[in-house]
């Protein structure tokens, strides 16, 4: 399964060319991110904070009214850490690309932390069928390097 955030694009995000400046999708994958992962039906409550972003451009993005979809899933769960998977894109158009790898984070400690099993299936929902057996081997993986 797939989150769907309906992003707006604003004044602000053009460049003078009229297109979505190529920093301005970090914005737009945060928004999708919270979006979520701060739902008020599942919530990724300990909080986490951000590895890594990998973001590849396909094509520009004009600015218009209309707002953009961004398709988010997970595609790797592992003991402490997970990756989320996005395209910004309209139909079959992609504009973008990336994946962003998330480490569950204890603000009140200040260290990483282990991913909790209520936050795996929480997170397994959004796997694909044929990308969930690569997750979950990647999971027992980090799990027995940790042991």
């Amino acid at each position: 399964m797939r989150h769907i955030y309906r992003c707006p694009l604003r004044w602000a995000d053009m460049d003078a060319y009229g297109h979505v400046n190529n920093v301005v999708f970090l914005r737009y994958l945060e928004e999708a991110r919270i979006d979520f992962l701060f739902r008020p039906d599942k919530d990724f409550q300990q909080g986490s904070v951000v590895a890594r972003h990998e973001i590849d451009y396909k094509r520009q993005l004009v600015h218009r009214h209309t707002p953009v979809d961004i398709e988010l899933w997970v595609t790797e769960i592992r003991a402490a850490s997970f990756t989320l998977t996005y395209e910004v894109k309209d139909g079959d158009q992609v504009y973008v690309r990336a994946s962003t790898v998330i480490v569950p984070f204890d603000f009140e400690a200040q260290r990483p932390r282990r991913i909790t099993q209520e936050e795996r299936e929480f997170l397994k929902e959004y796997t694909d069928d044929d990308e969930n057996d690569d997750a979950d081997s990647g999971a027992d993986q980090d799990e027995a390097v940790a042991a």
